[in-house]
């Protein structure tokens, strides 16, 4: 199949690609490159089945296209609150972009929503047909609300034009390729431990959450993507819960380090606790994530150490 992948050179973006030419499709790459990186797709370059487009979809384009998997949008805080209205702009017009583009060409299309439209939950675990309890106009929420409107989008354009649409509710996900700089956890305890400074908590480090490691989620995005007649929210993340203060000493140990705490206030709008039910996706496809938290860690850990010049302990 002839595949596009918008925000195609970002962290989860390029393992989806690479997944996608593994498995013999033609990739087409789109990518405006605020957080995606040339680096997570140099080696995908020379294959005559891969194309890079520099595009930003706020703006439209026209392609023939049979899937299109929308990724595009800044993830973490450090960067959707860079510039919070862009960041509202790129869920928003984005996903009128793609699905306009799936109408035309009648392909089917996935948006990468996330754990966030559930904002700090009073129901735990979080199943899909959860509401949420979000703040619409707080720190998080042009990109909590911009996910949220790009679910509405999605769904509408199934219910008026009869789009084939596939909605991932991605939580906490982890692994190579994640920018060290993105303010997300994993990457900052990763960062802060190979450099021996103190590990930052918020509050006590009580909070939870689930992480889920990259190939784990690409898999259950793909078994999505080409599962027929699934038009609803699909939780897709590893439902082991593990607090903050956990984590933080795992990637210590793995990091062969003991830089201690830094404590400092809780963010505001914070979730307290994060944990995906997958019974949907378990029972619809078939998805079960694979890899425990220790095993990802040692893999991501590796990965950082190449790119900071970190040696081996």
């Amino acid at each position: 199949m002839r595949i596009l992948v918008t925000g195609g050179a970002g962290f989860i973006g390029s393992h989806l690609c690479e997944r996608l030419l593994g498995e013999g499709n033609e990739v087409l790459c789109l990518d405006n490159f605020f957080t995606g990186r040339r680096e997570n797709i140099f080696h995908l370059l020379d294959n005559p089945r891969f194309e890079l487009l520099r595009h930003d979809v706020t703006e439209p384009i026209l392609l023939e296209v049979d899937q299109i998997y929308n990724l595009a949008c800044p993830a973490s805080p450090v960067h959707y609150q860079y510039n919070p209205v862009k960041t509202v702009k790129t869920s928003v017009m984005g996903a009128i972009n793609m699905l306009g583009l799936a109408k035309r060409v009648r392909a089917r299309i996935l948006q990468a929503s996330t754990s966030e439209v559930y904002g700090d939950p009073l129901v735990h675990p979080q199943t899909e047909d959860y509401w949420g309890n979000v703040n619409p106009i707080g720190l998080r929420s042009c990109y909590d609300e911009g996910k949220r409107l790009a679910e509405t989008l999605m769904t509408d354009y199934h219910r008026q034009n009869n789009v084939d649409i596939r909605i991932a509710r991605i939580f906490n996900t982890y692994g190579p390729r994640m920018l060290e700089d993105d303010g997300r956890v994993v990457s900052n305890f990763i960062v802060q431990a190979l450099r021996g400074e103190p590990l930052t908590l918020y509050g006590e480090g009580e909070q939870t959450r689930s992480f889920c490691y990259v190939s784990d989620l690409i898999e259950g995005l793909m078994r999505l993507m080409n599962t027929d007649e699934l038009h609803e929210p699909v939780n897709l993340g590893n439902p082991g819960e593990f607090t903050i203060k956990q984590l933080a000493e795992e990637v210590m140990a793995i990091c062969g380090k003991n830089s201690g705490f830094e404590y400092l206030p809780l963010p505001a709008d914070d979730p307290r606790q994060r944990r995906p039910d997958i019974t949907r996706a378990q029972n619809l496809l078939l998805w079960n994530p694979t890899i425990p938290l220790r095993e990802g860690l040692v893999k991501t850990v590796d990965d950082f150490r190449k790119r900071l010049n970190e040696p081996q302990v």
